[in-house]
């Protein structure tokens, strides 16, 4: 059969088609993201936010009941430990008497004058006795020497001289708490009849314990108060500490002495702490997913050589990350490429442009890098974020 120019044509236009059909259809590697195992400073911290307070804070209250002056610091102001006067007291206007009350406290008064005088009486009557009981005593002594008398008239008669003293100073405590009685009527009825000026001589002054500023006022303005309400708030704020409360997960890591970052305060540079105290007892709180969490404050002083944290005051927010772990020189991966198969972490490491499902063995990590104990070399290429296309054995492009 002889072949034509227009068949070669043809048959060689069909070649073109199928072959660039086949090269359409081939398996075309992967694009990936691409990391390179490398050697440095790998820092484990324990991330969360705290709150900046005053070491030392002292809360006035009302030492007792009374009607408050109002006050005239404002948060900010200065104080002097024993000068300035925090809060002035008056005593408390009393309830004025109607008619009925003030005459039963006039009758009560009546009453106690006489229960007074009535004790008086009891006082002479038992000193005449004890009078007359000593000079029996002393006539039967007497008859005694001459042996008119026994030793156990004697004993008796020294007996009713020592009843008859009692009842002589019975009868004058009960004089005494007479007295108290008719005092304490006269006391009431003078308070209701006296003019609130007159109140003025009996102020309390609550005076500054510390040199500081003042950081609060609870009741500023003219008011009766009860004893122990919360008057005003003051402290040192240039003596800070840093309060943050960590899962206690967390916090059995956390020892005093590790160092600390503050960050998120406002400034342009992290400042530096130490952790204080881990306080032993923790609580519950409740997060914003409604989750209860048990939480333990950890203590962090600043340390402020540079005087960067005079900006800060009482109560203001910071981030903190607590530095449980750091070493140099560490062999590190990216946290994005380890996966897990069964129980152990993986990597689809770059090989001959294809990726290759490689175990390995880690150390400490943090949200970004993790150390590599076994597994892989400096130098070696792992994909970072593997998505469901990757595969051992698929081929792959740097991206």
């Amino acid at each position: 059969m002889t072949i034509t120019r227009g068949r070669l044509i043809l048959w060689g236009s069909v070649a073109l088609l199928l072959a660039a059909i086949a090269w359409a259809f081939r398996p075309q590697p992967i694009p990936v993201d691409i990391a390179t195992v490398a050697r440095g400073n790998l820092r484990v911290t324990i991330d969360e936010e705290g709150m900046t307070r005053v070491r030392e804070r002292y809360v006035v209250a009302a030492p007792v009941a009374g009607r408050l002056q109002r006050l005239e610091l404002d948060p900010g102001d200065p104080v002097v430990a024993n000068k300035t006067v925090l809060a002035t007291f008056l005593p408390a206007t009393p309830t004025p008497l109607d008619p009925r009350a003030r005459a039963e406290a006039d009758a009560r008064l009546k009453a106690a004058e006489a229960a007074r005088e009535q004790t008086r009486v009891a006082v002479q009557r038992a000193r005449d006795d004890l009078a007359f009981s000593r000079a029996e005593l002393a006539r039967y002594r007497e008859i005694a020497k001459f042996g008119g008398a026994t030793d156990e008239r004697l004993d008796a008669l020294e007996q009713e001289v020592r009843t008859r003293d009692a009842q002589v100073k019975a009868a004058e405590l009960a004089v005494k708490a007479a007295e108290s009685d008719v005092e304490g009527v006269r006391a009431v009825l003078r308070q209701v009849s006296a003019s609130p000026a007159s109140g003025r001589t009996a102020a309390v002054t609550l005076r500054s314990p510390i040199n500081g500023v003042v950081l609060r006022v609870h009741q500023e303005s003219e008011a009766l108060v009860a004893g122990g309400t919360p008057l005003i708030e003051i402290g040192n704020p240039d003596d800070l500490e840093i309060v943050a409360d960590l899962l206690s997960t967390d916090a059995v890591r956390v020892k005093p002495g590790f160092p600390v970052l503050i960050e998120g305060w406002g400034g342009d540079t992290a400042l530096r702490g130490r952790v204080r105290l881990v306080e032993p007892a923790g609580f519950t709180k409740i997060s914003a997913l409604g989750v209860e969490e048990q939480r333990v404050n950890v203590l962090i002083d600043i340390d402020d050589a540079a005087g960067q944290a005079a900006r800060l005051g009482d109560g203001y927010r910071v981030e903190v990350s607590v530095i449980v772990w750091e070493r140099p020189g560490v062999l590190k991966v990216p946290t994005s490429a380890l996966f897990r198969v069964d129980d152990t972490w993986s990597v689809f490491a770059v090989r001959e442009r294809r990726a290759a499902l490689t175990r390995i063995q880690v150390g400490e990590r943090n949200a970004i890098e993790a150390e590599v104990v076994g597994g892989l070399a400096e130098g070696d290429a792992v994909i970072v974020h593997p998505g469901d296309t990757i595969a051992d054995g698929v081929s792959v492009v740097q991206r």
